[in-house]
């Protein structure tokens, strides 16, 4: 399963599409600014639920945010909650 990004002005998603071309697994955000990504939902449809998929999609807007200098913040409690338990990506927090 291949994570897709689609990144316009104000906002963008992170998603998995299955094979009828559906999108199975959705992390939406918005620019809160010129320099800080805010997460808003995490969605996984329950055939995809506890094989990670969540998690990859998160990954997925860090390598995103240090690819490009972002910053994040995270309004979805799924969000939230990785960021809490992964040190590792403390550096693309915002403050």
């Amino acid at each position: 399963m291949e994570i897709q990004h689609e990144h316009l002005i104000t906002k963008g998603e992170f998603f998995i599409r299955d094979d009828q071309n559906r999108k199975i697994a959705v992390m939406t955000y918005v620019m809160a600014n010129d320099t800080t990504i805010n997460i808003l939902h995490t969605i996984v449809e329950e055939e995809l639920e506890g094989q990670g998929i969540g998690r990859k999609l998160v990954d997925a807007a860090v390598q995103f945010a240090r690819k490009e200098g972002y910053k994040i913040m995270a309004d979805c409690p799924y969000a939230a909650s990785v960021f809490r338990k992964t040190p590792e990506y403390k550096d693309v927090l915002a403050n």
